[in-house]
């Protein structure tokens, strides 16, 4: 939850900084300094709620569930496991991003 959380957020290496940086650095080259500035803008004010999750996950008191301990089967953590490992692996490995960028113009 923390991985997606950050990469929400646009923290590198993870998928959602490189996304943020490609949308920027192409409305910076189209001249539009001013909603470039604006969407650095809102980053940043959202990155103060994402920390908020991630305070409440981590540092806050624990507070009693209603419901107890959950427990998940295989299948749920293999899909959770495979997540996480495509948000850091779309954040390490940014070429695909051109490489998908190439072949949606080419279309």
């Amino acid at each position: 939850m923390m991985l997606a959380v950050f990469s929400l957020a646009g923290i590198p290496p993870l998928g959602g900084f490189f996304s943020k940086f490609f949308i920027f650095a192409a409305a910076a080259r189209e001249g539009e300094y001013l909603l470039v500035f604006i969407a650095l803008l809102n980053t940043v004010i959202s990155l103060y709620y994402y920390l908020l999750i991630v305070k409440a996950m981590f540092i806050d008191a624990a507070q009693e569930s209603a419901m107890g301990t959950i427990r998940t089967d295989g299948y749920n953590r293999l899909s959770l496991i495979l997540c996480t490992a495509g948000i850091l692996a779309v954040g390490i490995i940014s070429g695909i991003y051109e490489y998908i960028g190439g072949i949606s113009f080419g279309m």
